[in-house]
């Protein structure tokens, strides 16, 4: 369909609670299309999530597919695609992981960043079908990276070490 502009950190749709959407309206052409939009726009950046919001769509849907190769990320391991609406998050642990992480939204800069090694994730499928999936590691982060654009955060909220803020370019030539 379209690759649509990612928004950037200032703007204020990044840090408004995204609507929630009905089963009827998960269904609709509407959002069959913001879907496409996406994933088309998820693709174009060479990320691994996108959530509405960062397209200054105030809805709380998002999309996470991990590939196998991945310019940003190198090898993964890669997960299935994920379609989300409404999401609920319950961490399952108290064991917390790191990670350097990185938004199409803050260009240009990554942060470490520690969340719940392993997370409960109830939600509506592109069917509207209820779905519930725990994941654990790398993806689980990637699940609440993407989560917090429908409930107004960002990744930069989240670190707890102003010193472990890098623009990529200083990150890849004294972390890699």
């Amino acid at each position: 369909m379209a690759i649509k502009q990612v928004i950037r950190m200032g703007h204020p749709v990044l840090r408004q609670i995204a609507k929630e959407l009905t089963k009827e309206e998960i269904l609709s052409e509407e959002i069959k299309s913001l879907i496409v939009d996406m994933q088309d726009t998820m693709e174009a950046e060479g990320g691994i999530g996108i959530a509405a919001p960062q397209i200054a769509v105030s809805l709380q849907t998002a999309i996470i597919e991990l590939p196998e190769n991945s310019e940003r990320y190198g090898t993964l391991d890669s997960s299935a695609k994920y379609i989300i609406f409404n999401p609920k998050i319950t961490p399952l642990t108290s064991e917390l992981q790191g990670f350097w992480e990185g938004c199409l939204s803050v260009p240009g800069l990554r942060g470490f960043v520690e969340r719940e090694k392993k997370v409960r994730i109830e939600y509506l499928d592109e069917n509207a079908v209820e779905q519930v999936i725990e994941p654990e590691g790398f993806l689980a982060t990637v699940f609440q990276h993407e989560l917090d654009h429908l409930f107004g955060k960002l990744y930069i909220d989240r670190i707890k070490d102003t010193t472990l803020i890098s623009y990529n370019e200083e990150f890849e030539q004294f972390n890699s």
